[in-house]
């Protein structure tokens, strides 16, 4: 008898995809020697215009007052935007003080004190906060706050209460799917790092495009709908790139990672659609909103319509479902200049202020925008990702008017081995670990 061949092919599942990128992209945007103020006013301008309405539903009895309007011991509410001076933050000049070398060197990775101190202003003045309802460890400068309080003999304004803004509004999920689609997201691939596994990366790529695994597993690879790689995708040995010409002989060096990078990506791309956002590490801008990574680089992935190029921060749409994501350098910050217990308070704390990088552009670098803030959060999204992060975590942030986010902290590829994997049909997430390693 002969046996039949039994056909095991798998179509991949689809889903509706909707880039919202338009507002990171710098292409109207001229620089013409502008300082940063104009951000900061176009932040509080619009964020003021929030809390305002907002305040009317919290206390309605007490007068909202500039910082110049403060009257001794009388109680109000001010809005403004909120300054944290502190001790330990780097400062470029000290480098050139001639007293640096009596100063102790510090590096830490988290620059709080004990004597932090909060001020508030607004386009009219300044005033320091007091009192200890407000703890300078948990804010940081370029937050936009509404505080109840009242100006004290010694010219402080002694804060009673902080508005809670809560999550920004958010649409309805779509009814529930009937069919599991998955989304990929990963982070620090970090092709050309010493530490780097090609065979790991190429393993995973092999997952998600079918070619790994019995049957069963190819099925669930076929309900992958897209791939999202959340920065820091390629890295170069430290010393290689200082601003020098390089001699003949390292410039392999600094091309074989982007072309390897490109052998793996076409393998994707050929099989499922692909996002790729810059990172830190990556050949593109240093401030944020970092812009896409030049077509050119892939001269294998970009011939290929399912090949996306996208600016990080990085805002879409599959199937109606928002997704807000960055490579990891917003939260990252907020980790030197305030604490929290993990990632993942730092993730809802953005949330809740309503702004995506607030230590933008203090510690932040960020482009001198003239008339917006771009990285205001009007609406929340139904998924928050940061990559680039030390390990997995997951949280299900609930709303006070029912909104409810998904967070995920994407950690590093090349160090953990580790892909996280979102079910688009209930929002639930896990884990694909890759490891070539025998534990004998």
């Amino acid at each position: 008898m002969v046996a039949m061949e039994v056909d095991m092919s798998f179509q991949r599942r689809q889903s509706l995809y909707q880039s919202q990128d338009e507002r990171f992209e710098i292409k109207m945007e001229k620089y013409t020697g502008q300082q940063y103020s104009q951000i900061y006013f176009a932040r509080l301008h619009k964020m003021r215009a929030i809390l305002y309405s907002l305040v009317e539903k919290w206390k309605p009895h007490l007068p909202v007052c500039p910082v110049l309007g403060l009257e001794l011991g009388k109680e109000c509410i001010i809005v403004g935007t909120l300054y944290k001076h502190m001790k330990l933050k780097p400062c470029i000049l000290d480098e050139y003080s001639k007293e640096r070398s009596v100063l102790p060197v510090v590096k830490p990775h988290n620059f709080m004190h004990p004597d932090d101190q909060l001020v508030l202003e607004d386009e009219s003045g300044r005033v320091k906060l007091g009192g200890t309802f407000l703890k300078p460890s948990t804010y940081v400068t370029g937050v936009v706050v509404a505080l109840h309080g009242k100006e004290t003999t010694n010219g402080e304004f002694f804060v009673i209460d902080i508005l809670d803004r809560g999550l920004p509004p958010q649409i309805e999920l779509p009814l529930d799917s009937r069919e599991d689609k998955f989304v990929v997201l990963v982070s620090g691939l970090s092709i050309g790092n010493e530490k780097s596994n090609p065979l790991n990366a190429q393993l995973l790529v092999d997952h998600i495009t079918g070619h790994l695994g019995d049957a069963k597993e190819q099925s669930i690879a076929s309900q992958i709908v897209r791939v999202v790689i959340a920065g820091n995708s390629v890295e170069y040995p430290l010393g290689l790139v200082k601003g020098q010409t390089l001699a003949a002989k390292d410039h392999s060096k600094l091309s074989e990672p982007i072309k390897e990078l490109d052998i793996l990506l076409t393998q994707l791309v050929a099989a499922v659609p692909l996002d790729i956002m810059p990172g830190p590490s990556d050949p593109a801008n240093f401030s944020l909103p970092q812009q896409p990574l030049h077509r050119c680089l892939f001269p294998g992935a970009s011939t290929y319509n399912t090949f996306i190029s996208c600016t990080n921060p990085h805002w879409f749409e599959l199937d109606n479902i928002r997704f807000l994501g960055t490579s990891g350098q917003n939260i990252d910050d907020l980790e030197k200049y305030s604490e929290a217990k993990d990632k993942l308070d730092f993730m809802e704390r953005t949330l809740k202020w309503r702004h995506l990088a607030p230590t933008a552009p203090n510690t932040l670098g960020c482009y001198p925008f003239t008339d917006r803030d771009p990285f205001l959060i009007e609406s929340c999204p139904h998924v928050y990702f940061v990559g680039n992060q030390s390990k997995y975590d997951t949280h299900l942030l609930k709303g006070s008017e029912g909104q409810s986010v998904r967070l995920i902290c994407v950690p590093k590829f090349c160090e953990t081995g580790i892909a996280v994997v979102l079910n688009l049909k209930n929002l639930e997430s896990h884990t694909i670990s890759i490891s070539t390693q025998l534990d004998l």
